[in-house]
């Protein structure tokens, strides 16, 4: 059927259905308009309104392919206001407005069509009729890849989860449909997989993948019924349950979520254990948002990887993660443009009372956040990798200081330096290239300078602390076990290690006159030390009674606030020339 035959038989079931409708009058077009009518590649009509009646004057052929109905179909469609066709025309032609567009909504052949319309008013004749032109775009592709794509963007490709984003959305539509009453209450769980990087570091980014499709369907298998699981994060995944019996419910789902997750998972030919960290957040209430929630139990979950398990988010910690966040920036800021500075604390020989070197210790005054301790900004740095710039810059400037000094007094001062190695720098550095470069800037020998690690340093990995303690020893540098007794050392390691001295922690020494334990304990670190040939400072020394008791005890060297505090450079030099050859502890 051509265009023209196709617009006379519309032309004639219009007339037809508006005679039986009550739309009888019919007012022809020109000719004119039928031209620019049908030259529209769209579905187009004029309607006329007169009074009350609204009637179709004049379609195009591409009018009966979209409404093949004809007129019925055509006005009773519902728009997207919830008026019909009708009532919406009647809308705009009350408003006075020049043109409107709406969308329509139907139920096709092949499922939803939409249908992006205009009506705008043509000009008016003396006589005739109010003409509104009428036109209908079919939008149903555009519709379909919109919605296509947005499911793309709201959920997970690889396990078909709803991420980040549609995680968020999917808790505000629960909410919605079904709010929360009084006194109810809903958690967001936040579980990531431990170790996930070794899986994929070992066995290569398809079992990552393997694993992590393998760990959605048994959380899945988990949940309760109306419990929603996404996946927010490369080895994260997020709960949202509600709760009818407040905290117990969500231990229960936690409990269930340990025992799907209990059982290993087979990849390949190996058998891989599955350990997570969890952390909840509770919402207080009917009024709370969504995403804090989801926030709050992500900063939970952080902490569980610490402390090795479930962890309720408590008031004060996003307060806290932002603290941090504000440091990490900061702290960034200070190294970039020089704003930290050494203190230099006083390492005394108990039997001599002489000053034999100082300990090197990080300081920081920012200026909006004031001073800083080293117990705050330390774990920071070591979270974030700063640790590492800041680790060399404290070994540069305190062989520098040490370099000044001996410039200062005209000769090679009987004194040493000792600077603190993070187990984050030993794993991630070169650090004897970084010593040996510093040493050889600075023009001091290697006896004089002690390089301190805790004991975790050697437990993260003892073959790369062996090799690395090896290589500073072949620069005759001196490695001390700092806060040795508090962590996981053997006496094998001390054997095997090429360490010279022990640090006897403050909470042994501080303790040791009233505490027979503790004392004990010295005395036996003490015992060991000879009897491995090696020196002993004692931390902490805060009376000369502490002072005398370890001098007692043969403990070789000591430090603590009886002798000095941390002091400034300067301040430093000057207390060494006030006690050279000093006798006395």
């Amino acid at each position: 059927m051509d265009a023209e035959t196709a617009r006379f038989t519309i032309a004639e079931e219009l007339e037809r259905i508006c005679a039986s409708t009550g739309h009888s009058e019919r007012v022809c077009a020109p000719k004119s308009e039928a031209g620019w009518l049908h030259a529209l590649p769209h579905a187009a009509a004029i309607l006329a309104v007169k009074g009350d009646t609204l009637a179709v004057e004049l379609t195009n052929g591409v009018f009966a392919d979209t409404f093949p109905e004809g007129h019925d179909g055509f006005v009773c469609t519902q728009a997207d206001s919830g008026l019909d066709w009708t009532a919406r025309v009647e809308k705009f032609y009350a408003s006075g407005r020049v043109s409107d567009s709406f969308e329509i909504c139907r139920e096709g052949r092949l499922g939803a069509e939409f249908l992006a319309c205009t009506i705008g008013r043509l000009e008016r004749d003396d006589q005739g009729p109010t003409r509104l032109l009428f036109t209908a775009i079919d939008r149903t592709n555009e519709r379909v890849m919109e919605k296509n794509l947005r499911r793309e963007l709201l959920s997970d490709s690889l396990t078909t989860l709803p991420n980040r984003t549609g995680f968020g959305e999917e808790i505000d539509d629960r909410l919605k449909l079904s709010p929360l009453t009084d006194g109810g209450s809903f958690a967001v769980l936040a579980i990531d997989l431990i170790r996930f990087s070794r899986v994929n570091e070992s066995l290569g980014p398809l079992a990552g993948d393997e694993l992590i499709i393998t760990v959605a369907k048994r959380l899945k298998s988990s949940l309760r019924q109306g419990d929603v699981l996404a996946r927010i994060g490369g080895n994260e995944f997020a709960v949202f349950a509600r709760l009818n019996n407040g905290l117990s419910d969500a231990l229960y789902i936690v409990q269930r979520i340990n025992d799907a997750l209990a059982s290993p998972v087979r990849l390949t030919n190996l058998q891989i254990s599955v350990d997570c960290a969890i952390g909840c957040a509770l919402s207080s209430g009917v009024s709370d948002d969504a995403d804090d929630v989801v926030r709050q139990s992500q900063a939970a979950v952080k902490i569980a990887k610490r402390s090795g398990k479930l962890e309720i988010y408590r008031p004060g910690v996003l307060k806290e993660a932002h603290r941090r966040f504000t440091l990490e920036s900061r702290l960034r800021e200070a190294l970039a443009n020089g704003k930290l500075h050494l203190a230099y604390q006083p390492l005394v020989h108990l039997q001599s009372g002489e000053v034999t070197g100082f300990e090197a210790l990080a300081r920081w005054d920012d200026e909006e956040l004031g001073e800083v301790s080293p117990a705050e900004f330390i774990p920071v740095a070591e979270e974030s990798g700063l640790i590492v710039p800041l680790g060399r810059w404290a070994l540069y400037e305190a062989t520098q200081t040490l370099a000044k000094w001996d410039r200062q007094q005209g000769q090679v001062l009987p004194l040493g330096i000792s600077v603190n190695l993070s187990p984050i720098q030993m794993g991630r550095d070169d650090v004897p290239s970084v010593v040996e470069e510093s040493l050889r800037y600075a023009g001091i020998a290697g006896h004089r300078l002690t390089i301190e690690l805790t004991e975790s340093a050697i437990i993260a990995d003892p073959d790369k602390a062996r090799q690395v303690l090896a290589a500073l020893k072949s620069l005759d540098a001196s490695i001390a076990m700092d806060d040795f007794g508090t962590g996981y050392s053997n006496l094998a390691s001390l054997q095997s290690l090429p360490i010279d001295l022990l640090k006897i922690d403050r909470s042994f020494v501080s303790g040791m006159i009233t505490d027979r334990d503790k004392n004990a304990i010295v005395r036996t670190i003490l015992s060991l030390a000879e009897s491995l040939n090696l020196h002993v400072t004692a931390e902490g020394i805060e009376t000369q009674e502490l002072a005398l008791a370890l001098q007692k005890l043969g403990c070789w060297q000591g430090q603590g606030y009886h002798f000095s505090r941390a002091l400034p450079e300067a301040d430093a030099f000057d207390y060494w020339r006030a006690r050279w050859n000093f006798e006395s502890v």
